[in-house]
Parts: C-alpha cells; sequence; structure tokens
C-alpha cells in the first residue's frame, strides 16, 4: 500500500524529527507519520501496529528510519524470490555425458515415438541410444568408396515413424530413404538441383506426408506425396546406384501422385526449415537479415501449377533451372540483424521465437513483423538452438559455447543457466534436442550429454499440500496470530492462522539443508530455526531478514530440536543433535556479532552426557531442561548449576520379547509444570516422554527420579512422534508414526499407585504419514498439525478440522461453517490404515477363496448368520445408526442399508451427517490391512451382485 510519493512524505518526517534531535520513533509517533501520509489515510490502526511490531523484532519500542526501508526492501525482494520460485525450474547438473570415438561431428538428434534416440555423424554412423544414452546399436550407412572416389558425407536426416522409415540428405544432392529399425537401403531420389542442408517430415494425412528441405541457394524444397507405401515399394525396385535403388527427381515428379514446389525465398544458405501443421505453413531462416525468417503458407491452390509463376535464374554453372516464386501476399518476411539460425513456434501460445549470431531471443506475434513482443537477453554466444515447452511454459535455448538456459515465457525472465563448467559439456556444438517425454535436454559436442530437469513429486488426486517438500516443524506466534512452517526444502512460509491464507516465504534459509526445529522468542517476534547444516539462525521472519547465526566452529553435526528459555532476565537458545553435546547460546542486545558461538559446555555434559544423538529437548520454567537420546536415555539437566538431576533408561515393552531388538528412541518430551509448581504433586509424575511401541512414560524428577508408569497411547503399536498439552495439564494429546492423533485425561493420571491406563476422549486421523509438530494454540481452542506429508492442517481441539493451509478456500476461525469440517482429507479418506478393523473385513479371504464356490458359500453363510443375530429393520434411519442399534451388513437388499452401514463404519473417522455424505466419501479402503485390496465400492459391488464378484 506503500506507494513511492508516501515514502518520500515518511522520509521528510523522519527528517523533521532528526532536526529535533529525535532519530528513533515510537509507536504513536510512527502512527502520526503514517496518516500524514496522503495515501495511507484509510489504513487501520492495527496495521500500522502490525507494521510498526514487524519492524521492530528486538521489541525495543522504537524504530529508525533504516530500519523501516530495511524492512520494506527485504519483504520486497523475498516476495519476488518467491514468485520466481514458484515458476523454478532447473537442470540436474552435472549433465549425463557419454564419451564419442573420434570421428565426424553429430549432425542432429532425433526422438522418434519409439523412445529410443537416434543420431546421425556427417561420415553417415547411425546410432541408437537408450533416453539415459545407453549405446544399443550404430551403422555406417554409406557404403565404402573404392580409392580415388570422394567419401559421401550427409547434411541431416528426419525419422519418418509412420513408414518406419529414416530420411537423409546428402552432399551428393541426394535423399535416401532407410529402413528405420535396420538401416538397410530402400531407395534414393538423386539429381537434386542443391545440397538440401536440413530436412523436415509430417504426416499430413492417410497414406500422405510432407518433406521439406532448404538448400544453399536460399530456396525451400517441397515434397508432396500421396500413396507413399506404394511409390516406396515401386522405388525400391528400381536399378540400383552404389547399392541404391536409385530415381532422379525429374522422373520422380511425373507421377501425378508427386508434386514439387520450389520457392525463393532467401539470400543465403537455408539455415533450418520446419513445416508446422498447426498452422500450416512452412518457417524457414537464413543468415540474411532482410530474409531472415519467412513464414510461407501452404494452400491446395498452391498445388495448382497454374497458380505458380516461373522464374528463370542462372546459376553459377550457367544452366538455367526452374523456380517456383509464391506470390508476396502469401508470406511474411521478419528482418533480424544478423539472421536468424534457429526458431520454433508454439500454437497454443501463439508465439514465434528466433535466435541468431547477435545473442538475443526474440518473441514475435507470428504475421506481426514489425517489432518483436520481447527480448531475451543473457547468452554471451551466438543462439544455436531453442525449444518451446508450452505445457511447462518455458524456452530452453543453448548457445555455441554449451551454456544452456531454461527461460519463463509469461514473464520473459531466466530462471536457470546451466554453464560448461556446472555441466561438465565440453567440446564445440553440434547438435540439440529438447524432449518433453524424457524431460530432457540431449546436446551433441566432442561427447553426447543429457541435462535432465529436475522433479519434483506431485501431489497424488485431489490431496491439497501446504509445502511442495515434507514439513518438518511448525509453530505459532501469538503476538502476531501466525503459523511459520519449514520444510526440508528450506524453505519458510508463514501463515494467517484466522483466514489460512498464506502472507509471506522465503526460502534458501539454510541453504540446501533442511529445516529440522524451530522455536520463537518470549516476544514472538522472532524465530530461532536449526537445520541439517549444524547451524541456528535467528530471523525477522516476516521479512526473511536473518539477524543472527549461532553455530560452533568448523563442520557442525544436525540439529534435531533446539528451545527458547529465559532464567533471570537473561535469555538463552538451547540446541541438540548429532554432536550429542547441549549447545547454549546467549541471545543479548550487548552481543553485536552476526556469528555467534556457544557459551562453554557444562563439565557434566562433557564428562557424563548422553552417548547417542540426542533427538529432542523440553524447558520447565524456571530452571530445568530435559533431553532425550537414540538409545532411549533421558537426562533432567539444572540450568543454573549445569549439573544433572536425575537421568533415566526407557523401559523395554511389556509387549515384546527379550530377543526383540527395539527402537528406543526419545522422540518427544514434555512437562506437567502445573505439577511442578503444586507442593503436594511435586513427587508426583510431572515429566512424560514417548517410548517404544506407542507407549507413553510417566516419571518423577525429584529426589533422584524414578519411572513411575506407562499406557499404551497407540493400539496400531506405531511409535509416538509427538506430544502436548492443554494449559491446565488435564488433557494429553499425542501424535504417532502413521498421522493419527489420541486423546486423553491425564490430570489425575500417575498421582498415585493405581496403574489403570487413561480415559481415552478422541482420536482421528490427521494425515497419512508421520506427524512432525504438535501444538495447542489459542489457549487451548485449536490443534496445529504438520506432517511429512507436506501438508500443516488446522484443527479444532475436538478433532474437527478447520483446513489445510495452502486450500483455496479461506477460513475463518471463528466462524465453524466455514471449516472443512466434517468433511476430511481426501487422502485421508482413500488409506488403508483410516478404516477401523470390523469383524467381517477381518476374515482372512484370498482371490482364490473368493472364486471357490464352495468357499464363497462359507462367507456366505457367516455373513448370513451375523445378519440374522442382529435382524436389523428393513430400513435403517439416520438416528438408527447415529444410536449405533445396529452394526450389520445385509448381503440380501443392496442400497440405503448397506450404505447405512458403511456410512457407521466410516463415521468412526470423523463424519457425522449422514445427509453430507457423496458417493465419492464412500470410497475408503478398509484399514484391517488383511484385505487392502478391497474397497468399498467393491464391497458395494459385492453386496449388489449377489457376492459374484
Amino acid at each position: 500500500m506503500v506507494s513511492i510519493r508516501d515514502l518520500k512524505q515518511i522520509k521528510l518526517a523522519y527528517d523533521e524529527f532528526a532536526k529535533a534531535g529525535i532519530y528513533m520513533l515510537d509507536y504513536a509517533e510512527f502512527q502520526s507519520v503514517v496518516k500524514k501520509c496522503p495515501g495511507l489515510k484509510s489504513v487501520k490502526d492495527s496495521q500500522i501496529q502490525q507494521l510498526f511490531m514487524k519492524i521492530d523484532y528486538t521489541g525495543d519500542g522504537k524504530i529508525e528510519w533504516h530500519e523501516f526501508c530495511t524492512y520494506v526492501y527485504l519483504e520486497n525482494k523475498e516476495k519476488e524470490e518467491t514468485v520466481r520460485r514458484s515458476k523454478m525450474a532447473a537442470f540436474v547438473l552435472p549433465a549425463i555425458v557419454k564419451s564419442l570415438n573420434r570421428g565426424e561431428p553429430v549432425l542432429r538428434i532425433h526422438l522418434p515415438p519409439n523412445g529410443t534416440v537416434v543420431t546421425l555423424r556427417e561420415d553417415g554412423v547411425v546410432s541408437f541410444w537408450t533416453p539415459k544414452l545407453y549405446l544399443k546399436n550404430k551403422k555406417n550407412v554409406f557404403p565404402e568408396r573404392s580409392i580415388g572416389r570422394k567419401p559421401k558425407w550427409a547434411t541431416d536426416f528426419v525419422p519418418m515413424p509412420d513408414y518406419n522409415k529414416l530420411i537423409i540428405g546428402t552432399g551428393s544432392r541426394e535423399i535416401q530413404f532407410y529402413e528405420l529399425s535396420t538401416l538397410e537401403p530402400c531407395c534414393q531420389l538423386s539429381v537434386l538441383e542443391t545440397v538440401p542442408l536440413n530436412l523436415d517430415y509430417c504426416s499430413t494425412g492417410p497414406d500422405e506426408c510432407i518433406i521439406v528441405y532448404g538448400d544453399t541457394q536460399g530456396c525451400v524444397n517441397i515434397l508432396l506425396m500421396k500413396s507413399v507405401r506404394e511409390k516406396l515399394r515401386l522405388w525400391k525396385r528400381l536399378p540400383q546406384v552404389d547399392n541404391m535403388p536409385n530415381i532422379s527427381i525429374d522422373h520422380a515428379v511425373q507421377s501425378p501422385e508427386i508434386t514439387f514446389i520450389r520457392w525463393k525465398f532467401h539470400q543465403d544458405w537455408v539455415s533450418k526449415v520446419k513445416y508446422f501443421q498447426s498452422i500450416p505453413a512452412i518457417v524457414s531462416s537464413s543468415m540474411h537479415e532482410d530474409s531472415a525468417l519467412v513464414i510461407g503458407s501452404i494452400h491446395p491452390s498452391t498445388y495448382m501449377q497454374e497458380q505458380m509463376r516461373e522464374k528463370t535464374e542462372v546459376c553459377g554453372e550457367g544452366k538455367s533451372m526452374k523456380l517456383a516464386q509464391r506470390a508476396t501476399s502469401h508470406q511474411t518476411v521478419f528482418t533480424v540483424p544478423k539472421g536468424v539460425t534457429t526458431f520454433d513456434f508454439c500454437k497454443n501460445r501463439n508465439l514465434l521465437v528466433t535466435g541468431g549470431m547477435d545473442t538475443l531471443l526474440r518473441m514475435w506475434m507470428p504475421y506481426v513483423p514489425r517489432k518483436p513482443t520481447g527480448i531475451l537477453k543473457g547468452h554471451t554466444a551466438p543462439v544455436s538452438y531453442l525449444c518451446i515447452a508450452s505445457e511447462e511454459g518455458h524456452i530452453f535455448s543453448v548457445s555455441t559455447d554449451n551454456t544452456a538456459k531454461i527461460w519463463h515465457i509469461k514473464d520473459q525472465t531466466c530462471l536457470f543457466t546451466a554453464h560448461p563448467k556446472a555441466s561438465q559439456i565440453q567440446g564445440e556444438l553440434s547438435a540439440c534436442l529438447y524432449s518433453s517425454a524424457v524431460k530432457g535436454l540431449y546436446i551433441a559436442t566432442d561427447s553426447l550429454a543429457l541435462l535432465s530437469l529436475q522433479t519434483k513429486p506431485q501431489p497424488k488426486g485431489s490431496q491439497i499440500v501446504s509445502h511442495k517438500e515434507p514439513v518438518l516443524c511448525c509453530g505459532y506466534s501469538e503476538e502476531f496470530r501466525q503459523v511459520v512452517s519449514c520444510s526440508e526444502g528450506s524453505v519458510v512460509k508463514v501463515w494467517d492462522v484466522e483466514t489460512g491464507a498464506q502472507v509471506f516465504e522465503y526460502g534458501c534459509a539454510h541453504g540446501e539443508s533442511a529445516i529440522t526445529c524451530m522455536a520463537f522468542d518470549t516476544s514472538g517476534r522472532r524465530l530461532v530455526t536449526g537445520g541439517r547444516d549444524g547451524c541456528l539462525r535467528m530471523w525477522n521472519f516476516n521479512n526473511g531478514q536473518c539477524v543472527k547465526i549461532l553455530s560452533r566452529d568448523g563442520r557442525c553435526a544436525e540439529i534435531c530440536d533446539c528451545a527458547y528459555l529465559t532464567l533471570h532476565r537473561n535469555a538463552f537458545v538451547i540446541s541438540v543433535g548429532w554432536g550429542r553435546k547441549i549447545d547454549i547460546y546467549l541471545d543479548s542486545k550487548d552481543e553485536t556479532q552476526f556469528n555467534q558461538r556457544p557459551k562453554p559446555s557444562w563439565q557434566d555434559d562433557v564428562r557424563n552426557g548422553h552417548k547417542e544423538d540426542i533427538l529432542c529437548v523440553a524447558h520447565c520454567t524456571p530452571h530445568l531442561v530435559a533431553t532425550g537420546s537414540y538409545d532411549g536415555e533421558i537426562i533432567v539437566w539444572n540450568v543454573v548449576s549445569g549439573r544433572i538431576q536425575c537421568r533415566f533408561q526407557t523401559p523395554r515393552s511389556q509387549q515384546s520379547s527379550s530377543a526383540h531388538v527395539q527402537n528406543k528412541s526419545v522422540l518427544s518430551l514434555i512437562f506437567l509444570k502445573t505439577r511442578a509448581f503444586v507442593p503436594e504433586l511435586s513427587s508426583s509424575a510431572w515429566l512424560v516422554s514417548s517410548g517404544s511401541q506407542g507407549y507413553v512414560n510417566f516419571w518423577s524428577v525429584l529426589n533422584g527420579g524414578k519411572f513411575v508408569t506407562s499406557f499404551q497411547a497407540s493400539p496400531l503399536q506405531q511409535q509416538i512422534m509427538k506430544l502436548a498439552l492443554t494449559q491446565d495439564d488435564s488433557m494429553l494429546f499425542t501424535a504417532n508414526h502413521v498421522g493419527f492423533i489420541y486423546v486423553y485425561k491425564v490430570k489425575k493420571y500417575a498421582l498415585g499407585p493405581e496403574q489403570n491406563p487413561p480415559e481415552k476422549v478422541n482420536f482421528w486421523r490427521a494425515h497419512i504419514s508421520s506427524i512432525t509438530s504438535l501444538k495447542i494454540i489459542d489457549k487451548d481452542q485449536f490443534l496445529l498439525t504438520s506432517s511429512m506429508d507436506c501438508s500443516v492442517r488446522l484443527w479444532s481441539v475436538h478433532g474437527e478440522l478447520i483446513g489445510t493451509f495452502g486450500q483455496e478456500e479461506s477460513w475463518s476461525i471463528n466462524a465453524p461453517s466455514s471449516w472443512k469440517h466434517p468433511a476430511v482429507p481426501y487422502e485421508i479418506l482413500i488409506d488403508p490404515l483410516s478404516m477401523p478393523s470390523h469383524q467381517i473385513l477381518d476374515n482372512e479371504i484370498s482371490l482364490s477363496d473368493v472364486l471357490n464356490s464352495e468357499k464363497t458359500e462359507n462367507v456366505n453363510s457367516e455373513l448370513d448368520a451375523h445378519t440374522d443375530e442382529t435382524d436389523p429393520p428393513s430400513i435403517l434411519n439416520d438416528k438408527d445408526i447415529e444410536d449405533g442399534t445396529n452394526d450389520s451388513w445385509c448381503l440380501s437388499e443392496p442400497g440405503r442399508r448397506q450404505r447405512h452401514a458403511i456410512f457407521k463404519h466410516v463415521n468412526r473417522t470423523g463424519l457425522k451427517d449422514y445427509n453430507t455424505l457423496k458417493d465419492s466419501d464412500l470410497i475408503v479402503t478398509p484399514a484391517t490391512c488383511k484385505r487392502p485390496d478391497l474397497s468399498l465400492r467393491k464391497i458395494d459391488s459385492f453386496i449388489s451382485n449377489d457376492a459374484e464378484e
């Protein structure tokens, strides 16, 4: 909203304050300055306050002019980077390079529909490669010449896949046809007027085709053929010349099925010619500026001799030849400085792109040759090849110095550059080809190389994602009411919790390293992130400004978790990870160094600390910190003294045998802080940890500490990944490895000797992959989750889905009608583990059993017996389902009754109202895992067809 005029007005106001000796403005002064700006008079006070707090990330209460400018500049710079990153395309570097034996250069690369890469060398060697450049076969199609005779050399080639042929142009003024699969000679057209420099082919109808070639006299030669198969069969029987059935062009055109047209377009050699069937027209180019590129339309009237006027020219040898000259009204001529060496056309985008010796790529509207619509600058050498990839919205170009670039068509910007040093493509460029099927660019020099496009996994079906990569952590800033999420791709995204809309994002936060953990400072204005690069970084996350880097000297091990704590007016950042030591950094305004080192390690940590990687850390005000490691050890530390208060070893699961090797990793720790401050409860269990096989362990911390009790929080025996507690410690939320969340009442649990597990209040599936963050926010009203499935979601504490950050529809957090509830994310509905167990579906039945009539009868009998036991009414209403009075499956009457039974089965995943249930919601795979091949749609069909399926 701030225009240049407003920015100048704010600068003048700061200058006025500076004259009075005031260089830093508090909120009231800043508000008055903003309100005086002409374009900002309608801005709300809450917006000004938000902006002030974002700039004043240190919480000083005042901001300077340079701080304001820095914030605005960095925010807009990161927004531009966000747009660029969303369109980003890149090559995998270095390229796949296959060396070629010494010989003549590769003239052209083609990729026929059969998926084999075909190359032709100037000496006639045709090679067949796999898409990944493994040589399959090669053959020299030119016969050996006797001593004294000049060897034959090729000029270009093009596949003729409809007829399994290969067309090769030669320096002996011939067009030769070979079998594509065996490279056996078929026939040749000889005695052409000039040497065919470049070829193109297109099938124009049933048994019809067009062959186009440009020559050394600037002419475009067109060969229109009908009854192609018959013609090639007849030509193959003709007398041979140099072991090749031969027919001269003059004799060939005497056939009514052959039409030969020759246009004089250019005053220089034709550099490229191509027939575009979508127009239809022939486009040709040359190095002559005044006729650099010509579009010549092919119309049926063109074929008629009376509409062609002949022009006689005298060639260098003195003989005359006939040239078919098109009327100028049927051609469009483009004038380009220094000519055109390569071009491409896209009908869908109505775009023509040219490249040439002046290193520029020009974008044109076809048939509008006066001025290009855009000029792409970036190459430092002549452009040798370009291709429009319409589906991706990109242009690929290669210059003679072996530099490959990817351009964005709409923005006309360069997205990626592959320099020769990075791609390791060396030698003189001779041929290129971009394949949309392979998603790669083939480049021929002294070697043959493949530059593959980087591809990222796309969400399946209708899955909504928040990031393009797995989300490893997320958190909530109460100060700004914003959610911050961090991904494996080192991208930080900021979301508005009120609506779910993305506010801001910045990438490369830790370079190429993943962000593994995060924490907010006490004010909620600064973000601390830890990464696999072993560094902590402190951010003003509203504009992507890195204000401090915290790390050890030298190479650092991966950081797994971090925490921000205050102690006696001092603030600290604590990190743990693969280094197996606890690093503590002082967060002080007096610390002005950008790169900060940790305080000296505690002596107890050096001598008696963890022996394995530390995976998690938890803080209990004022002075206790607990850490958990890979080997199951938990240590509680006194932060003031740096001494170990107590240490525990995670107990072995009761359900496992002694010989079974367990994963005892402590992945999450949390303190029951309300018990720590109540004297009569302080001796009870007030530390909770995740254990193996879905167990949650409770520990007493005082008096040396001890193990109190445990219970299995995950019925699937999946390891608990994250723990969360409400503010009064009454409800414990647990998240497991497959995306389920279980809620338990723990207010009075582990206070006495009783060992009964706590009451399970609720459970639902939040994600289809491991949950990486679990946060209860906004005074216990909502639950924030993130997962390896690339999504960040917001729930009510009762398990009602509010939405997925990144979805198209916004929500209002205080308006339940805008929530996604009672809907469930599609990928959860169709996942096999989402369905609870059912006694009928639990029966082990193989496909052969179903096909066996005797076995099928037994199964039907069992199902009928189950139906008879419950004796359901003929019609079930919604109240019956809600009350749970019937839990049967009836095979005799398909329709509403079965769908009600299915609905009741599905209802446990979170659906509440049958009237809101759609047929698409019934596409759910049972979670028994014993029948993962049997979906409810199949079950419905199974029911309707009396078990014949």
